[in-house]
């Protein structure tokens, strides 16, 4: 397999100098009246991401959240499945998902989750420390993602090895007066939402509530949430506006934990039986409430700020055994400054920006009885705070050619502070952590919409807080940075396909070689819990391509529209003292997702949709390996004038496959590592606006 992928790659890298093709997310002539309304009064902001896509030198994906009201979308598994370069995963609950980009996090399907920078609105609402273990994104409260893989998300500040993802907000101009949404579907699925905007001169507004009640395929997997949305603008004047964004989620989520390789055969879909005696919970409590505000210096000048605060309380029992038991409850803070000028001058155009975050996290580590909190073990008082400044030229120094040049700084600090109430004993890494990261790119204008680019950057990630509590260190010593360096080359853009069809492509081919990889190892003395370590050397290279195209058939009355996502990943350890060059666990070699949707002029929409995912490593000794898989399914539904329906049908073959696996050093051959993926599953959804 190792090889074979291998061989792959170099095989594809020629093809990164070749135009291929993939439809446009948005739908074609067929849109009903309501989707132009929205498409119309939201382009401007869509003109704008695309023409910053434009200026980035590599994999840079912009997802259009009008698709997700055709297709069942829970989570950002849904949310990102077409696009390449990430591996995105259902996890055990509702809303979480297990996501790397590039092969970042490859390690932590168990607990936390770093090696991308979230953002709403251009506001990070990843903590400080880099860690996204509490936060979880609505799909359906976004109107635009927008995915920078790796080095290319340098202007949005991000220190990580995956990357960015901006989350952009609906506001009134984007929705009409009143909108209702409902899904319902298998494993009790109950989703409900209603949103009311309202422009009026230079105020909007928007307000949506939300209401979620799901069962779960598996035991012990009930979630029941409720949120609430909300932003509204204010033009103050022709150059300057501002905008204030409150979010408020109360969820509640009950955890099927893992299984063996024996209990899977048996039954994939049963819940851990620790999970369920020991009443697993994920409970989360959060508000946030942030502003931006757009100054419009001059026709060639511009400058934002944006401010942010977000409150977290979490109460999470997550390991119940006859040796020893946790529940987390603690409370987090996370607050944040952006800044953003960007100044045009002849043939460049140079961007500046800041962020900073601070965040505290204080509480403690419990046993539990069954969910219930008990005795206090651990008091837990830990701090971070993360300064990425960057400056970034696009110089058009030829006709058709880009230079783009930059480089960020970092300065971040962690801190913890771990009491072990019953010895005394305090552990407390400190470490501060800085690096200059430079990048240089370069942009060719094939054709008015073909781009050819290539960059050479260095990356860099300090750990994060959670990843030094369980650092594999005897004493408070604390881990290093990741770091190294990428390369990358591709292309992406539009082409005419005969009278009325149309191909669009994006495609990317990279290399990196990592230094200091944090991973994690078993822990003898805590089952069920790991130990994080840094490893010398790590390679991580990968194969990027999204391919569709919308297409004419008849007089016009009829399109077909397919779409294809490949991901060919090659991570591995290199050289190392104990692993060789083994293959790094959790991400499979390749995933294939596709479809091929027909479309009547009329409204109606149907066509199969299908997932091929390669084997993959559960352990870095590469002795436990889990099975690809290949899914079916169908989806279908109408557009009307102010409303449309949506069925989808899910693995159609019921095929019983593993989604997750919790890595290991080494796995052995009963560990409970294993989680299902959904089994053969029905949605509906209705959405109309007033």
């Amino acid at each position: 397999m190792l090889t074979t992928r291998r061989n792959l790659l170099a095989s594809c890298l020629a093809l990164c100098l070749v135009p291929q093709a993939y439809a446009d997310d948005a739908n074609p002539d067929n849109h009903n009246q309501l989707l132009e309304r929205i498409l119309v009064k939201g382009a401007q902001s869509k003109l704008d991401i695309e023409s910053e896509q434009a200026l980035t030198p590599g994999g840079v994906s912009i997802v259009d959240s009008e698709d997700f009201y055709q297709r069942y979308v829970a989570n950002l598994a849904d949310m990102l499945r077409f696009v390449p370069g990430l591996w995105v995963a259902s996890g055990s609950t509702g809303d979480s998902s297990f996501f790397s980009s590039r092969g970042s996090n490859l390690d932590a399907t168990s607990y936390d989750g770093n090696g991308i920078k979230l953002l709403q609105d251009g506001l990070p609402i990843t903590a400080a420390d880099g860690n996204n273990h509490n936060r979880s994104v609505d799909p359906l409260s976004t109107r635009y993602a927008v995915v920078a893989r790796g080095a290319n998300a340098l202007t949005y500040g991000a220190s990580t090895l995956g990357g960015a993802i901006d989350f952009i907000s609906p506001t009134a101009h984007d929705l009409g007066p009143l909108q209702l949404v409902i899904n319902g579907g298998s494993h009790g699925l109950w989703q409900g939402r209603l949103s009311a905007a309202k422009v009026s001169g230079n105020l909007d507004g928007v307000v949506t509530l939300e209401s979620r009640n799901w069962d779960g395929f598996r035991g012990h997997q009930q979630q029941n949430r409720q949120s609430l949305y909300a932003n509204g603008g204010w033009q103050a004047s022709d150059n300057i506006s501002t905008r204030l964004y409150l979010t408020y989620i109360d969820n509640d989520q009950e955890l099927p934990g893992a299984l063996s390789r024996a209990e899977f055969d048996q039954d994939p879909y049963q819940g851990e039986a620790g999970a369920q005696l020991g009443h697993y919970q994920y409970n989360v409590r959060s508000w946030r409430v942030a502003s931006k505000t757009q100054w419009d210096i001059s026709p060639v000048s511009s400058l934002s700020v944006g401010l942010s605060h977000e409150q977290q309380a979490l109460y999470h029992p997550i390991v119940y055994n006859p040796f020893f038991s946790l529940l987390i409850d603690t409370d987090q803070h996370n607050s944040g400054l952006s800044l953003r000028y960007n100044h045009q001058w002849d043939a460049h155009d140079v961007l500046m920006g800041l962020n900073y975050g601070q965040t505290s996290v204080k509480g403690g580590n419990y046993r539990h009885d069954k969910g219930r909190r008990t005795e206090l073990m651990t008091r837990v008082d830990n701090d971070a705070d993360s300064l990425e400044a960057f400056v970034v030229d696009r110089w058009q120094f030829a006709p058709n050619w880009k230079l783009i040049y930059g480089v960020q700084g970092v300065l971040a600090s962690r801190e913890v502070r771990n009491l072990n109430v019953d010895t005394g004993a305090l552990y407390h890494p400190d470490a501060d952590y800085q690096s200059i990261n430079p990048r240089f790119g370069l942009i060719y204008q094939w054709h008015d919409n073909i781009e050819l680019f290539t960059n050479l950057s260095r990356l860099y990630e300090p750990p994060t807080n959670y990843e030094l509590e369980d650092d594999a260190s005897p004493d408070d010593s604390a881990l290093k940075a990741m770091q190294g360096e990428v390369f990358e080359i591709g292309s992406r853009g539009t082409n005419n396909l005969g009278q009325s069809g149309l191909w669009h492509w994006e495609l990317a081919l990279y290399y990196a070689r990592l230094q200091d990889e944090i991973l994690s190892v078993d822990d003898p003395n805590a089952p069920g819990t790991s130990l994080a370590t840094n490893v010398d050397n790590t390679i991580h290279a990968g194969l990027e391509a999204m391919l569709a195209a919308s297409l004419e058939l008849g007089k016009g009355t009829h399109r077909l529209e397919p779409k294809l996502s490949l991901t060919l990943n090659e991570f591995s350890f290199d050289k190392d003292s104990h692993y060789g060059n083994n293959t790094l666990p959790a991400a499979p070699g390749y995933v294939l997702r596709g479809e091929v949707i027909y479309r009547h002029d009329n409204g109606w929409f149907i066509g199969p949709t299908f997932d091929k995912v390669d084997a993959r490593y559960a352990d870095f000794n590469n002795s436990y390996e889990v099975d690809g898989y290949s899914l079916l399914g169908l989806r279908g539904g109408y557009s009307g004038n102010s409303w449309e329906i949506f069925a989808e049908l899910r693995n159609l073959t019921d095929r019983a496959y593993v989604s997750l696996v919790s890595v290991r050093n080494q796995a052995s051959a009963d560990a409970a590592i294993l989680q299902a993926g959904e089994p053969r599953s029905f949605y509906a959804g209705f959405r109309m606006g007033f």
